[in-house]
């Protein structure tokens, strides 16, 4: 019984002396070294579906029927052809707003890349990125935010008919001018929020770059580049960019990152210029990040809100350049097409009025 005892006490001591992260990749001053590529693509949608309720994870086996549906879709899609012999879609489009296409056809899903996993934590499969609140829902936004939201992005929610439909408006346009056109769209921000980093539909790869003073997470979508400074103070609120100013310290094994000073417009869809941001980020010992994010903004949503899933470590991967609108041919064209559908527009607008004459 002596011997049991002590053998048991034995590995207690171990267990409580010996650090759970004392297999992980360290810097030479002892720090996690968090350098590397990552891929944070996921099948794990930011928010629960609402039957699931509360229900924050499920076992890998729950998860696979849950997601057998999905991945099945996404297999056709990815091995279904275009007809390169297709003709022109009709005026106004198809109805094909695959990766918003604006109905005339986008990409096929073939280049698109959401992940072919869901995002495991402690063995269990999370039903949302979203943990808080319970519901694993973004919580309801303030009055009036949803409609300065759809003004800021008339161009992507505009529906095309073939026609300038939204002459029959007051206000500015979606395509009066460059400025009008959605910040993504003209390539300033990214199509999926880089603060806190949500999954985007491609280019999900980040590269980590650490030193004792600065963090760096270059990002492949929109080729954005956050600099973190370490143990450092913010600056002046004056002073405010798209990914806002991020100053981070360590806590024990966990770099803890706070952002604010943003612009009124940042990637995270209808956040203004009080969003702010907590993020942690603790190595595991497979080399994967566990990503942890708050975002509080209280002039937008009526609560903070929580979410965490998994970054996936790709040791044999690089981040390559991400040349969006290289050339801006694609802007010169959407703006003299809409002035197109503009003097068709009028034209069609000066018959009917000859004709009620």
């Amino acid at each position: 019984m002596r011997k049991t005892l002590s053998f048991s006490l034995l590995i207690a001591l171990l267990a409580i002396t010996v650090p759970a992260s004392a297999d992980i990749k360290r810097t030479a001053s002892g720090k996690p070294d968090l350098s590397g590529v990552y891929d944070t693509a996921t099948l794990t949608p930011e928010q629960r579906p609402e039957f699931l309720g509360e229900t924050k994870s499920v076992y890998p086996w729950v998860a696979d029927l849950l997601s057998w549906g999905a991945q099945k879709t996404l297999q056709w899609f990815a091995e279904s052809e275009s007809d390169p012999d297709r003709e022109a879609p009709p005026v106004g489009g198809d109805g094909n707003n695959t990766a918003g296409a604006g109905g005339v056809g986008g990409y096929n899903l073939f280049y698109l890349d959401v992940g072919d996993s869901a995002s495991e934590i402690d063995g269990m499969v999370r039903t949302s990125i979203i943990y808080d609140p319970p519901n694993g829902r973004r919580p309801a936004m303030q009055e009036g935010v949803i409609n300065r939201v759809a003004d800021v992005y008339q161009s992507f929610t505009h529906q095309n008919t073939g026609t300038a439909t939204w002459l029959d408006k007051d206000g500015p346009g979606p395509f009066d001018g460059p400025e009008t056109l959605a910040p993504s769209e003209r390539c300033l921000i990214s199509f999926a929020s880089t603060v806190p980093t949500l999954p985007s539909i491609y280019n999900n790869y980040k590269r980590i770059v650490q030193t004792d003073t600065h963090v760096m997470i270059l990002q492949e979508m929109v080729h954005d580049a956050r600099i973190i400074r370490i143990d450092s103070e913010h600056t002046p609120n004056a002073n405010r960019s798209w990914l806002g100013d991020s100053i981070g310290y360590w806590d024990g094994d966990t770099l803890v990152v706070e952002t604010k000073n943003f612009k009124g417009i940042s990637g995270l869809a209808g956040a203004d210029e009080n969003l702010a941001v907590i993020e942690r980020f603790s190595m595991t010992e497979d080399g994967n990040l566990l990503y942890d994010f708050t975002v509080n903004d209280a002039t937008v949503w009526t609560a903070s809100w929580s979410g965490e899933y998994i970054w996936s470590r790709k040791d044999d991967s690089k981040v390559y350049e991400y040349a969006c609108h290289e050339g801006n041919y694609a802007m010169g064209n959407i703006l003299r097409g809409a002035r197109l559908l503009e003097s068709e527009w009028v034209a069609k607008d000066g018959e009917i009025s000859n004709q009620g004459e």
